[in-house]
């Protein structure tokens, strides 16, 4: 059996208005290449944005992969690292307080797209000079910009 692929990730999402025009940006790297992904909505949140990147980054990858995932969403990071996934899961992905997660197709589609990989999760703070994560937020708001 082959050794799993390990790949970087650094995503972000940006969006002006909060709802409004938005984009998600991913930077990839594996064996020394670096690969940038980007897109956006029209009408979207900052939420939405930073979890379309995590998908978009994890659908890129063409084979099961270790991945290590950098973001600065602590709504991300915490659902995943703190077990607030499971927790929605069991509770028929309602929240604590009983009310209804939100953005639930898109949690759904992350762990989707997550199946096939072993992921890991690193928090990073947001604008504070990381190379990969300014780059993952260049190209988040540089595709919220198009709409």
């Amino acid at each position: 059996m082959s050794k799993r692929p390990e790949v970087i990730v650094y995503t972000d999402g940006a969006c002006s208005g909060n709802p409004g025009p938005g984009g998600w940006g991913a930077v990839l790297i594996w064996n020394g290449t670096e690969k940038e992904l980007s897109g956006g909505e029209a009408h979207t949140t900052n939420n939405r944005m930073e979890m379309q990147a995590v998908i978009e980054a994890l659908k890129a990858l063409t084979k099961p992969c270790l991945v290590k995932i950098h973001s600065d969403s602590a709504l991300i990071i915490n659902a995943f690292t703190q077990g607030w996934i499971d927790s929605w899961i069991k509770r028929g992905w309602r929240k604590a307080d009983k009310k209804p997660v939100e953005n639930k197709e898109l949690w759904q589609a992350m762990l989707e797209a997550m199946k096939p990989h072993n992921v890991k999760w690193v928090k990073v703070k947001g604008h504070s000079g990381i190379e990969l994560n300014e780059r993952a937020d260049q190209l988040a708001v540089a595709a919220s910009q198009k709409f």
